[in-house]
């Protein structure tokens, strides 16, 4: 893991075309932005994992799923 340390208003570059900013630090919390292309998904962790598990849930096929 890349541990980078920031002040506010500064910026991180991932690629060419994402760009992480730090908004706001208040006591333990981060704001940060993020300039990505619309085409690149952004999620926190935490519903990230959730979609993966609903996305294996579907992807998995019952007999009794199959008409006839």
């Amino acid at each position: 893991m890349l541990v980078l340390t920031r002040k506010l208003h500064q910026s991180i570059i991932i690629g060419d075309e994402i760009e992480i900013v730090i908004l706001e630090v208040r006591g333990e919390q981060v704001r940060i932005g993020i300039r990505a292309p619309k085409d690149v998904s952004v999620h926190r962790k935490e519903i990230y994992e959730q979609i993966q598990e609903e996305n294996k849930g579907s992807s998995e096929v019952r007999p009794e799923d199959i008409p006839g």
